[in-house]
């Protein structure tokens, strides 16, 4: 895996419109705390990191070693906020499995207006480390619910733990969370359990967002599972007539259905993609479903802008001492991608 050297740069040469504008925009700051995970999904794409079903299977594909420390998570987040990011994904792997987890999630800065801080979870470890997770400053955890039996789990995941685990960490964090999100990834092997998942949704009122696929070099083995969204859009439209598609923003657009006030989305790849600068003449164009819709913090200490891409990370190690320089940093990187001339 290539990785970009830090560069030099101070903040008063720094064009910061890109960034301000990826902000503006709605854009993710997505934090990585670990590339380990409890289960093993085999569609991961690990935020671009080697994905553990992978390791799994040979021992010599292992993911970067971890760099970062709390302090560092938090000055990175902070400083971004203050930069104009408003919107902080926490992922993995899965996020509780590591020991960063607590200290960066007990010590977020309070929140700026219209902020948020979300959770991006399996549920398996939600009830273990509820007592501390109800006093963070999360207001929002999204829980990947691909599947509905202890079959079609152990077919996604590789894993024996139970149906019944996943089901319960959803209602702790109902308990504690002001706000709970599912997740459906779109595949053969949970076609059967679809429209089952959507009604265990709504009869929680737990708002759920439909996925198709995102090929990676990791999982394109199996993209023969990837099925089209097209069986649930039709189910949608027999539950309601309240639809209206969402383009505005970064990243990919979205089908909004509301029922009975609820939200359902799905994101469809026909409804395209936002690409921008570097994107032009990236060679895996044709594969990306996304475009530049997060910037990915990892727990090595890159940021990189896209997931497809690990050439474009930007190393923030050395500049976690200083936040003036580490934000110019970030904002002259995306600044070069939008451009097209990293």
């Amino acid at each position: 895996m290539q990785e970009l050297t830090t560069p030099s740069v101070e903040a008063d040469v720094v064009d910061f419109t890109a960034l301000r504008n990826f902000a503006a925009l709605r854009g993710q700051l997505r934090v990585s705390f670990t590339p380990r995970c409890n289960i093993a999904c085999w569609f991961c794409h690990n935020e671009g990191d080697v994905p553990p079903p992978l390791t799994r299977e040979d021992r010599s594909w292992q993911p970067r070693p971890r760099a970062m420390v709390p302090g560092g998570y938090l000055t990175l987040i902070s400083s971004l906020m203050d930069a104009g990011l408003k919107r902080v994904y926490f992922t993995g792997g899965e996020p509780l499995t590591s020991p960063m987890a607590r200290p960066v999630l007990e010590g977020l800065p309070k929140q700026g207006p219209d902020s948020s801080y979300t959770l991006i979870t399996n549920g398996t470890r939600v009830r273990t480390h509820r007592s501390w997770l109800s006093r963070t400053r999360l207001d929002k955890a999204k829980v990947s619910l691909h599947y509905l039996s202890d079959e079609t789990l152990r077919a996604i995941a590789g894993t024996r733990i139970s149906i019944d685990t996943v089901l319960d960490g959803i209602e702790v964090a109902r308990e504690i969370f002001p706000r709970v999100e599912l997740n459906t990834l779109l595949q053969r092997e949970n076609a059967h359990e679809v429209e089952r998942i959507l009604d265990w949704a709504l009869e929680r009122r737990l708002p759920v967002q439909f996925i198709e696929l995102v090929e990676t070099g990791f999982n394109g083995a199996r993209a023969g599972s990837a099925v089209s969204a097209d069986a649930i859009l039709k189910h949608l439209r027999t539950l309601t007539a309240d639809e209206h598609v969402e383009i505005a923003g970064v990243g990919q657009g979205r089908r909004v259905f509301r029922i009975d006030g609820l939200e359902i989305d799905v994101l469809h790849r026909n409804l395209g993609r936002h690409h921008v600068g570097q994107c032009g003449t990236c060679p895996l164009r044709p594969q990306c479903v996304e475009g530049f819709w997060a910037l990915r913090m990892d727990h090595n200490g890159s940021v990189q802008p896209c997931l497809l891409r690990d050439d474009l990370r930007l190393s923030v190690n050395e500049l976690l001492s200083d936040p003036e320089r580490l934000v110019a940093a970030v904002a002259g990187h995306v600044t070069s991608f939008t451009e097209g001339t990293l």
